[in-house]
């Protein structure tokens, strides 16, 4: 896990860092911030040259604080569009600063649409992503005859019936682990497409069909490819036996198309096994009330 984490760190530098950072600063402490953020204005979490990133502000704020150059390592990567109701990320610091002076002064210099919800010291042993032990993330589908004003930017909107039913046991197929290559985007930079999706749930909310994945980790788009495949069978277009043919063919063409990024969110980030555990729990006792998820 050590290596990993070093690794990682090492790797991060050699990409972000400016060449006027000394790189042999040892810093005292590991911070962690528990991120949320609107997703739609930015090119997804990852700084790129294409387009504003959530982590080149997050690093500006942290480095105007520092007066200095500052990096940030998060769970894993959101796309465009894409938003985040728990993200967490790390940094070192050498600062004396307390969590609540860091909570006020960084959220005091962020755009609304990015909030630290917590700041608290790590161990030293933590890293954002290595330490990671699974996400859950939820798909919103508005599905009724008109669509919504106010929450256009958090939902993909469709105005054909879709039965539910039919898009749970399509995507039920998919649990466990498997070679997830027919779900993946064109431009996906995993060595590997094995993935354990551990659980899926599938429910109807008034005119709102929310759709829950817990899984180790995702690939490029793909609950986004999953989501646009599982609609076929809420319209009847495939049946949700064909999911199996689909996954089994290792090729993207047999998916369906990739759903909006808008209606993705990553909500939850587990380091704990038995957090996890209990999130399956829930999703698996209590299909229809989820209070955790607020």
């Amino acid at each position: 896990m050590r290596r990993r984490i070093r690794r990682l760190e090492n790797l991060s530098k050699e990409q972000s860092v400016p060449e006027n950072l000394d790189t042999e600063t040892k810093p005292q402490k590991k911070m962690k911030l528990l991120l949320e953020y609107e997703g739609t204005r930015y090119c997804g979490w990852q700084s790129q040259k294409n387009g504003v990133s959530i982590q080149e502000i997050v690093q500006g704020v942290l480095s105007r604080m520092h007066n200095t150059p500052t990096i940030v390592w998060s769970s894993g990567r959101t796309d465009a569009g894409v938003h985040a109701q728990e993200q967490m990320v790390h940094f070192f610091t050498e600062s004396r600063m307390t969590d609540l002076q860091w909570l006020k002064g960084i959220n005091g210099l962020l755009p609304t649409d990015i909030v630290v919800k917590q700041v608290s010291l790590a161990e030293p042993d933590f890293h954002a992503q290595a330490s990671c032990k699974g996400k859950l993330y939820r798909y919103t589908i508005l599905n009724r005859d008109f669509p919504t004003a106010l929450d256009f930017p958090y939902s993909w909107y469709l105005y054909y019936p879709l039965d539910v039913e039919a898009m749970r046991e399509a995507v039920q197929v998919l649990e466990g682990r498997h070679d997830f290559t027919s779900f993946r985007g064109s431009k996906c930079g995993a060595k590997s497409a094995d993935r354990y999706l551990m659980k899926t749930v599938v429910r109807k909310e008034g005119d709102r069909i929310q759709c829950y994945f817990i899984g180790n980790g995702f690939l490029k788009h793909m609950i986004r490819i999953i989501m646009g495949t599982v609609v076929l069978a809420g319209r009847g277009l495939l049946k949700p036996a064909d999911m199996t043919q689909i996954l089994e063919a290792r090729n993207r063409r047999k998916a369906g198309p990739t759903a909006p990024a808008k209606g993705l969110c990553l909500m939850r980030v587990f380091y704990d096994i038995e957090e996890r555990s209990d999130c399956l729990h829930r999703l698996q006792n209590s299909p229809i009330e989820i209070p955790f998820l607020g």
